[in-house]
């Protein structure tokens, strides 16, 4: 099956570098650019991409804007973040709102194209060292109150489901996780569609960052 990538980037050297990147590979098909964050939802329901490829920082609407309003949307497409910052404030709230992981725009492309091909799985690109090493980074620990509201959310999950999301937050595998807590793989699955069902999140990111609040990947 074909992914349909969606470019968005105001850099055309940088929109270019990535068209070249893909052109070639059966399986990655560009379907669209945009050079600004304001032209990305009409994009998205022209041409229905499976991933999109986001610039944070462009002139009129940013990447986290477009990020938010993407996510928002029924049936939202995997989002990928483009930044020259490893450790960014607006990459972590794009993170928090939905996107799927992030890329340094000097990452090498074959890397950039497994990124692709893992989130349009629905897979993360983000390590959990990765993930503690950008929260360390912009803030240290999350205010009270968003501690206290990603506790009251966790509190609202089974004992299982609480475990399965520890889990998440340290960077287990379905297989892994179900092997650490002696269940079978499609438990695991069920287990973390319940907590984003639960606690209205969109992906395994999500889970992990709110378990990062809450304090529970320390447990």
């Amino acid at each position: 099956m074909t992914i349909r990538v969606l470019l968005v980037d105001d850099d055309s050297l940088v929109r270019t570098g990535l068209r070249l990147m893909f052109s070639g590979l059966p399986d990655l098909e560009i379907v669209g650019e945009a050079a600004d964050g304001s032209e990305v939802l009409p994009l998205v329901r022209q041409h229905a991409p499976d991933v999109v490829l986001m610039d944070i920082r462009m002139p009129q609407v940013d990447g986290l804007t477009a990020t938010e309003s993407l996510r928002a949307r029924p049936q939202p497409p995997e989002i990928l973040v483009l930044t020259t910052f490893d450790a960014d404030e607006h990459v972590l709230r794009a993170l928090r709102v939905g996107a799927a992981g992030f890329l340094l725009k000097d990452t090498p492309p074959d890397e950039i194209v497994a990124a692709v091909r893992k989130v349009s799985r629905g897979d993360p690109v983000l390590s959990p060292t990765a993930t503690k090493a950008l929260i360390r980074h912009v803030g240290g620990g999350p205010p009270d109150d968003r501690r206290s509201r990603a506790r009251d959310a966790l509190a609202a999950l089974g004992e299982r489901e609480r475990e399965v999301a520890r889990a998440v937050a340290r960077g287990g595998s379905n297989a892994e996780i179900a092997r650490a807590l002696h269940l079978s793989v499609p438990t695991v699955k069920t287990h973390v569609s319940r907590i984003l069902t639960k606690l209205d999140l969109n992906n395994r990111v999500q889970i992990a960052l709110l378990a990062y609040d809450a304090g529970e990947p320390e447990h």
